[in-house]
């Protein structure tokens, strides 16, 4: 069968690959045209656009760029037409996806939607449109479920595929233990640095993340970089540091650390799964911010982990309160506070409990093949 699959962005690229190859091992003949990015390729995707190109972060990025957005959505149409697909599988990436959703169902698509929308932090009346317009939600998220099923709505929980990915036993896996020595690091404790992936969040993170190199001189400073932003990006930032950029090895980097600092996003859950202490931040243009702000209601938390447990797991340091003081002392908290370390990392194991027992990607998959199946029989 034919497989059409959209992803914005790096974390969705993950979570396509890994539903790609379940996929494939239930439908052999699969074939899989993408929207997505370099993990989706290797599982056998045919990509049509790179998220690198429609990864937009704030509501006055998105609206400064909206021509842009405009074409890759009729472009996107065309294709999907053009490819006559058995189904159309969109991962995560809202704004975008819905859109194509309600195109989709306008001209007879079935449509799949794995990892939801988070319309129960915000645009709540989204859940019309998804009814309307999505033929099978799968969701990753415990309290999803319960959500959907109130409204009324069909749903399938699959657990979280961050499970297939991180595995419990990375710690003691050989790119793990050969980290420092691939790296040529000393023997000074590593402080993670996550700035990322979009442009504007780097620019916006890495200034006031990288002002605590020399506040902790006892550590080593360590910055994740993707490979699809360009060197220069990251050199304006480091040209007079010692600090080393990461590419590639997110994991074992933050497998070997004694702390992270995280922008908010897909990366705080992998580093509460990994079991680093850390601390969340996010800043973005004020416009965006003022915006987010009146929209959200009846959210206390932006991170993932202190949104699944429903309590404050780790400190977040959103726009004004990320700061270099304030920054400072959630530092100190997470690298010489054995107190505060040893109740976050508890909190982290029932954390991990609570996502389910992995093969996320193996029940996604199906509900896919499994629905596309019985409707041909």
């Amino acid at each position: 069968m034919k497989y059409y699959i959209v992803a914005g962005e790096a974390s969705g690229d993950l979570h396509a690959s890994n539903l790609m190859k379940a996929i494939k091992a239930r439908d052999p003949q699969a074939e899989f045209r993408c929207w997505g990015g370099d993990l989706m390729q290797a599982a056998g995707g045919d990509i049509v656009k790179h998220y690198r190109d429609l990864a937009f972060m704030g509501f006055w990025e998105i609206f400064t760029n909206l021509g842009t957005i405009l074409r890759n959505l009729r472009i996107c149409e065309t294709d999907i037409l053009l490819y006559e697909p058995d189904a159309l599988i969109l991962v995560d990436y809202p704004g975008f996806n819905l859109r194509i959703a309600d195109f989709a169902k306008s001209n007879g698509l079935r449509t799949f939607y794995y990892i939801s929308p988070q319309i129960w932090a915000w645009k709540k009346g989204r859940i019309k449109k998804i009814k309307r317009c999505v033929d099978e939600m799968m969701v990753i998220l415990p309290f999803e479920e319960e959500f959907y099923r109130q409204q009324g709505m069909k749903v399938h929980y699959v657990g979280h595929p961050l499970l297939d990915a991180v595995r419990r036993d990375l710690k003691t896996s050989d790119e793990v233990l050969q980290f420092r020595s691939q790296y040529q690091l000393d023997d000074r404790e590593i402080i993670a640095v996550l700035p990322g992936s979009r442009k504007q969040e780097i620019t916006a993170m890495l200034p006031q993340m990288l002002k605590m190199v020399e506040l902790f001189p006892q550590y080593q400073f360590l910055v994740s970089v993707v490979d699809w932003q360009p060197k220069s990006l990251y050199d304006k930032y480091l040209k007079d540091s010692n600090v080393k950029c990461i590419s590639g090895n997110a994991y074992p980097m933050l497998a070997n650390a004694k702390a992270a600092v995280v922008t908010s996003g897909t990366a705080t859950l992998e580093t509460a799964m990994i079991g680093t202490p850390q601390v969340v931040c996010y800043a973005g243009s004020e416009i965006s911010y003022l915006i987010a702000k009146s929209l959200i209601k009846g959210i206390n938390y932006i991170s993932l982990p202190n949104l699944i447990m429903d309590k404050k797991v780790v400190t977040e340091l959103i726009q004004h309160d990320f700061n270099t003081k304030t920054l400072l002392e959630e530092m100190r908290k997470i690298t010489e506070d054995e107190a505060n370390i040893a109740a976050m990392k508890s909190d982290y194991e029932k954390l991990y409990t609570l996502l389910g027992n992995g093969s996320a990607s193996a029940k996604a998959a199906d509900v896919v093949v499994g629905t596309l199946k019985k409707s041909t029989t």
